[in-house]
């Protein structure tokens, strides 16, 4: 399977997924989710529609709203922005990020420019967000957003065994990175595209993908005032995926293990 990842086409397949998520015909919506929610164990018990009927399209199911109040913001300076697994966290060593045991990326990697002094030298946090979770981002703490850039790029799957494998994986993904001023300092907040993500879009943008651009796309929100608080939604994945928190050197370190489940609005500092 890692293997066949570095010749299939990648974002054609990615494309198809985006459309087919998007059909109404019934039939085939109703079945194609009900094979999901059984595949995957999701827990519909949840979901604010609990009948898959009810959903418009797939997209809109794998995008569906939680109960109100089911996820409880934590009182804690930061939070866990989804609902996912831990794949790594802990300090970033000179510029280095861990991706799995024996490999590294650098900050300048994967923010496809150099990192600022209080970044490099910070804190991190990767958490993967499986098929069967709540695929919408929330803020995990106050912050102003100062600047956006989507990186053009791979779309390896980002599953445990690929992240095991494949050389700088998320460094080499499409990605969308968005800095934010808070009152650790400045936040770099990634959400990493992976194959069959169809689409990542943010509140205040909307859709970024698709299309998949060739090149890298900067946009400034110094002047704009987009505030969000703790816990307001940030963006959504179409199907699973990454996102990459890093902190600065003098915020405290993130609180978290390998492999440790998570829910959005728990406390990880």
């Amino acid at each position: 399977m890692i293997f066949l990842q570095y010749i299939l086409p990648q974002h054609f397949l990615s494309k198809l997924m985006f459309r087919f998520a998007k059909i109404e015909t019934l039939w085939i919506k109703n079945t194609f989710t009900r094979w999901f929610v059984n595949k995957y164990n999701v827990n519909l018990a949840e979901a604010e529609l609990e009948n898959i009927e009810d959903y418009i399209n797939f997209n809109d199911f794998f995008t569906r709203a939680l109960k109100p109040n089911l996820r409880p913001i934590s009182e804690s300076k930061l939070i866990s922005p989804v609902d996912g697994v831990v794949s790594q966290a802990g300090k970033i060593q000179d510029s280095q990020i861990l991706q799995a045991k024996g490999r590294q990326y650098s900050t300048s990697e994967l923010l496809a420019d150099k990192a600022s002094e209080e970044l490099e030298n910070g804190s991190f946090a990767t958490i993967y967000l499986s098929p069967k979770d709540y695929h919408r981002i929330h803020m995990p703490c106050d912050g102003t957003l100062v600047a956006m850039k989507y990186i053009p790029g791979d779309l390896f799957s980002v599953n445990q065994k690929t992240v095991r494998h494949v050389e700088k994986v998320f460094a080499r993904n499409e990605r969308l990175v968005c800095l934010f001023k808070t009152e650790f300092g400045e936040m770099a907040f990634v959400l990493v595209g992976a194959i069959f993500v169809g689409s990542m879009q943010t509140s205040w943008h909307g859709q970024i993908t698709p299309p998949y651009g060739k090149k890298i796309i900067n946009f400034n929100y110094k002047d704009k005032e987009v505030r969000l608080s703790k816990g307001d939604e940030l963006g959504r994945f179409n199907m699973g995926s990454t996102v990459i928190m890093l902190l600065p050197e003098r915020s405290t370190e993130i609180n978290l293990i390998e492999g440790q489940e998570l829910k959005m609005g728990q406390a990880i500092i």
